[in-house]
């Protein structure tokens, strides 16, 4: 009796936990984007611009119910250049993001946001689908702010836009997405 008593207790706190944690805004979160990178590309005075779509998968922590950790990982664009080779802009990054919400509990209703961190871009040519050709590396500083709605303290969408850049021996490149986001909290 005793056993089963103490196994009954211990599931229910396992059950109200996250239910908990989720009522003061802390925990984990994953959150997927896809959206539409816009890149433009500067060298010695001459420029031009091609727009793709961007596709990124992040998570993190919220430590209160407006600030967080997070990072990320993703495509920002990617063109077939002809046999059987790709040009690939891949950003790998890790930051803060900050949130305000307008409904009556942590993680509800309207909010806006902002995040900023530093972004490794990597602008890579592959051939077949996996082997790479050439790579290189750019790290900067990103930034992006946000408009959205939580559904509840577990789910919610937005509105993204992100800035990122790169440097590569003289090629500026300026990468800015508009992108559909999902948020995920556990």
């Amino acid at each position: 009796m005793k056993k089963t008593l103490i196994l009954s207790s211990a599931l229910a706190l396992a059950m109200i936990a996250p239910a908990a944690m989720a009522q003061d805004g802390t925990g984990g979160f994953i959150r997927g984007e896809i959206g539409q990178s816009d890149v433009e590309v500067s060298f010695a005075g001459v420029s031009d611009s091609d727009n793709d779509t961007s596709a990124v998968f992040g998570g993190g922590y919220w430590f209160n119910q407006n600030f967080a950790v997070e990072g990320h990982i993703g495509t920002m664009y990617s063109e077939y250049l002809g046999d059987d080779v790709d040009f690939d802009l891949v950003s790998f990054g890790a930051g803060i993001a900050g949130k305000k919400n307008f409904g009556p509990a942590a993680h509800t209703g309207f909010f806006i946001g902002g995040r900023v961190g530093v972004a490794r871009v990597t602008a890579q040519l592959r051939e077949d689908d996996f082997d790479v050709i050439d790579d290189e590396h750019s790290t900067k500083p990103y930034y992006g702010v946000s408009v959205g709605y939580d559904f509840n303290p577990r789910f919610g969408m937005s509105l993204n836009f992100d800035r990122r850049q790169a440097d590569y021996d003289g090629v500026d490149v300026d990468v800015d997405t508009i992108a559909l986001g999902g948020e995920f909290r556990f």
